[in-house]
């Protein structure tokens, strides 16, 4: 039986990870250009940060 080769898998992984991220980087760019919020950023118009009720009172 041959002996499995391990450099071999570790390249092909190596690649796949590297094509992955890539691909994510293009498709950041590609909404960067366009002008849509990146994945985990808050959008300009949503409830994330909403300052409008005033701060409550230390009395």
């Amino acid at each position: 039986m041959a002996k499995p080769n391990y450099s071999f898998e570790k390249r092909q992984r190596e690649l796949a990870k590297q094509k992955k991220k890539a691909e994510k980087d293009a498709e950041k760019a590609a909404r960067k250009r366009a002008g849509e919020p990146a994945e985990g950023e808050p959008e300009a118009g949503s409830d994330a940060g909403d300052d409008s009720a005033p701060p409550p009172s230390a009395d």
